[in-house]
């Protein structure tokens, strides 16, 4: 075995332990809240796969409220909160649960008055878990399926998705009026654009029907008439009751890998905060940044943060973020002071229970001694049960945050 291998895993390890821990969205709500006067009666949504952690930071801070919905993906709530409803839905295709609480936030949101205010707390996911469409929720369903099957990414998948909604694109926030809709927003999308995390529920879109058309039409979408007819109408453009704060994004994750990597002895070496390319073209990219600085004598951790997508082409298990690991395998192969780890920030990775992947020189080898090819692993989609095989899978459980995905490329020197 090779003598390094346990230190660089070690050391993925606590480097994914400090970033997480770095973004977790409790002091970001309280410090969006501090100093803040609320008038009236408050009304609190939170919406998103940490909304449950939103919440909960947020209560104590508020004065009481009249009452509150969380909507967050199943498994990421974690207990009752004090005049509470809590909804668990699907993500990434919405489901039943999305539509019943999209509905029951829409009937809190037409009791608030001119002097209420509601307390909007937004994070990554929301696209799918508040969600009440204007279409058949079959349609819906297959419309976000042949998005994600086609490799589309998540300003376009938005694109569509607020369009065919009666709460994105900023018509939660007219549901709301006239009372004023206060919003914290942990951003999961790169360059922060208000108007495309979760679908900018309270925010007036940018984007237009023309590049809705636009994107239906490069992806080839099966739409019905009713769908193309919704594409084409305007979403609100301006909102004069929001006011919207961003408590977190992918470059505070990425500078907390970058503290904890020089914590360890590593220099880090910031690559992007904005990779969004396919995960396994992603994972092949670090992995030669990987040999050509493997024999540089110095510890080094490249570190790239976005979100990769990946194009279907196979039945099997697994996310981007164990995508590109297992790319990365191929490409470190034989190097023995090599390793890269890839993960979701909320803890999950595509349909599955691991936050992401870890590869190192070695795992190549273990995966052949095992009969399992990476090549033919990654035609199938498969790289959950490929990683598992070789203890390669990164499984944190939900971390009550979502600020896109993280990739650091590890170099042990002498």
């Amino acid at each position: 075995m090779n003598p390094a291998a346990p230190a660089l895993r070690a050391d993925a390890d606590e480097i994914i332990r400090r970033s997480l821990q770095a973004v977790l969205p409790d002091e970001a709500v309280r410090r969006a809240l501090s100093g803040k006067e609320f008038s009236g009666k408050i009304y609190l949504l939170a919406v998103g796969k940490a909304a449950w952690q939103m919440a909960q930071a947020a209560l104590p801070i508020l004065p009481p409220i009249e009452e509150g919905i969380v909507i967050t993906k199943y498994g990421h709530a974690k207990g009752s909160l004090e005049n509470c409803r809590i909804f668990e839905a699907g993500h990434p295709v919405p489901d039943q649960n999305s539509f019943l609480a999209a509905e029951e936030a829409l009937k809190m949101a037409e009791k608030a008055g001119k002097s209420d205010h509601v307390i909007f707390l937004l994070s990554g996911g929301g696209s799918a878990l508040f969600e009440l469409p204007l279409i058949p929720a079959e349609e819906l369903s297959d419309i976000t399926a042949q998005l994600l099957g086609s490799g589309a990414d998540i300003v376009e998948i938005n694109t569509i998705r607020k369009r065919l909604s009666a709460v994105k694109g900023g018509k939660f926030a007219l549901a709301c009026a006239p009372a004023e809709v206060f919003s914290i927003v942990l951003s999961d999308i790169l360059g922060d654009p208000l108007d495309m995390i979760a679908s900018g529920p309270a925010e007036p879109d940018r984007s237009t029907a023309a590049d809705a058309l636009r994107i239906a039409e490069k992806y080839h979408l099966r739409l019905s008439e009713q769908a193309w007819a919704f594409l084409r109408e305007e979403t609100p453009k301006a909102l004069s009751n929001v006011r919207s704060v961003i408590t977190g994004s992918v470059r505070e994750l990425c500078r907390a890998a970058g503290e904890a990597a020089l914590s360890l002895g590593y220099t880090p070496v910031f690559l992007t905060d904005r990779l969004c390319c396919q995960a396994s073209e992603a994972g092949k990219f670090l992995s030669s940044i990987l040999k050509s600085h493997a024999d540089s004598g110095r510890s080094l951790a490249f570190i790239a943060g976005g979100e990769t997508v990946v194009r279907l082409t196979g039945k099997g298990k697994g996310g981007r973020n164990q995508e590109l690991a297992l790319a990365a395998a191929e490409g470190i192969a034989g190097l023995q002071n090599a390793a890269l780890f890839s993960i979701g920030s909320d803890g999950t990775d595509g349909p599955t229970d691991a936050a992401g992947g870890y590869a190192d020189g070695e795992t190549r080898l273990r995966l052949s001694e095992q009969g399992i090819s990476i090549y033919d692993a990654l035609a199938q989609n498969d790289s959950y049960h490929a990683l598992q095989a070789v203890g390669g899978l990164i499984i944190t459980g939900p971390t009550g945050t979502n600020v896109n995905d993280l990739s650091v490329g590890l170099i042990h020197g002498e």
